[in-house]
């Protein structure tokens, strides 16, 4: 991001209810659980929800909350006519349409918003709604900026709101089961880990169709530019967002995101120290600004951690992730499969170079016998492969009831804060790596980036 467009957006932060930002606070996990005092919604009761955007994915989490028993869709808000009317569809036209999400939030009735609006819009939108005494499901990234995690960090202590965020991955029982073997000890020492999404299509790198009503009649282009900077009506750029640095990080806030908070979540870590990455646009060079490949090294403390993706081969679309250890391996996309580690030394073409009398004498040591030669050693049973399939509900169902039940229970949510700033920072690291090409690290003790 150029320094004129760092300037715009610090400049609304400084005029925005974000001008409060505390960017050197840290908290410690317990310390974002919401406070006491705020009254539960009583378990007989729906919770209200209102849909801050309604744009492909919002609509998903839309079906989602309407198969949930215990919710009620009540209200909907988008910059784009078309959305709002297929929101409408889909709640039998019993939501009530808001010309603006403030309209939202002053709706003493409603109890729980879910925003998934482009991600420049997110940390406003979350501050406004906790301070209006909402209880927020985000989507991923939870920020468009590193600053803007430790904000609303602090406004969600204060108020004492349920925030959880939508990386909806840590909710399946496949990468439960996963954490569980990990912290087991199955697998060894672990010391890397490869994590990947590839697509190879122009919907996959976000050219989506644009509406053919697409018109100042039917979009908003002033609601959607909001705090991003100003510039004439481009139905692409509104349609298309995450192909602009304006409003999006790329692949690294959109797809990497999931990977680290998966990473951080399986391998019960914090936040790498160090962060190193590449990336380039190769192919889609006339419909974006963002590379559409990238490649990542993140550091942590006993072991690194490769990202990469592609939008131009589609091998291993789906995404996944390898975790190497001294025993065994996990490999996890739809299904997860443990693979042990069945090594044995072998140095016959090193001893072969040596005298005979002396290879022949080395041979003779019964140590060196069972460790290299496979016969030579008792026989016994190991672990074979073992795969784990998930049956049941999306994950995406899941998370989002994990959501409302902390609603109701005003227990912390599974994705709460500062779970969703780390992931989100780890994402801004790797941005901010390619952009200047060099190393980056971690501040702890700050939650944002070394200086």
């Amino acid at each position: 991001m150029g320094e004129e467009k760092r300037m715009n957006r610090r400049e609304f932060m400084q005029r925005s209810a974000l001008g409060t930002a505390a960017a050197g606070m840290a908290l410690s996990d317990s310390e974002a659980k919401p406070r006491d005092g705020v009254t539960p919604v009583p378990a007989s009761e729906k919770i209200t929800v209102a849909m801050i955007g309604v744009g492909a994915r919002a609509h998903e989490l839309l079906s989602a909350t309407l198969s949930l028993p215990d919710t009620e869709v009540v209200g909907v808000c988008d910059a784009y006519k078309g959305r709002i009317e297929r929101a409408l569809e889909r709640t039998q036209r019993r939501a009530k349409v808001y010309k603006d999400y403030r309209e939202i939030l002053a709706n003493k009735s409603i109890d729980t918003v879910i925003i998934a609006t482009p991600d420049h819009w997110h940390a406003t939108m979350a501050v406004e709604a906790v301070r209006a005494g909402k209880d927020v499901y985000i989507e991923k990234p939870m920020t468009y900026t590193v600053d803007e995690g430790n904000t609303i960090i602090s406004e969600v202590k204060k108020s004492g709101r349920i925030f959880q965020v939508g990386s909806q991955g840590i909710s399946s029982r496949i990468q439960q089961k996963a954490r569980e073997i990990l912290a087991s000890g199955k697998l060894g020492q672990v010391t890397i880990v490869r994590a990947f999404y590839n697509r190879n299509t122009a919907s996959g790198a976000w050219i989506y169709p644009i509406p053919p009503d697409a018109s100042p009649e039917t979009v908003s282009w002033d609601m959607f530019i909001g705090p991003a900077p100003k510039r004439p009506v481009d139905y692409a750029r509104f349609f298309r967002w995450r192909c602009y640095q304006d409003y999006s990080g790329g692949i690294a806030t959109d797809l990497f995101v999931h990977l680290v908070t998966s990473i951080h979540f399986m391998m019960n870590v914090k936040m790498p120290n160090h962060v190193v990455a590449m990336g380039e646009l190769y192919r889609w060079k006339e419909s974006r600004d963002v590379p559409d490949t990238m490649n990542a090294i993140m550091e942590y403390d006993g072991f690194v951690a490769n990202l990469s993706s592609t939008f131009n081969n589609q091998m291993s679309s789906e995404g996944g992730f390898q975790i190497l250890g001294t025993k065994g391996s996990l490999v996890i996309g739809n299904n997860l499969t443990f693979y042990p580690e069945v090594v044995s030394e072998d140095n016959r073409w090193i001893v072969e170079s040596w005298p005979t009398a002396m290879e022949n004498a080395y041979y003779k040591d019964p140590k060196v016998r069972e460790e290299e030669i496979p016969g030579s050693r008792e026989p016994e049973v190991i672990i074979g492969e073992e795969q784990y399939r998930e049956i049941g509900l999306d994950p995406t169902v899941v998370h989002l009831r994990n959501f409302f039940s902390s609603v109701k229970t005003r227990k912390p949510p599974v994705e709460e804060a500062l779970i969703g700033h780390r992931a989100a920072a780890c994402a801004h690291l790797i941005n901010k790596s390619a952009r200047e090409r060099k190393m980056l690290s971690w501040d702890p003790s700050k939650e944002n980036i070394k200086a």
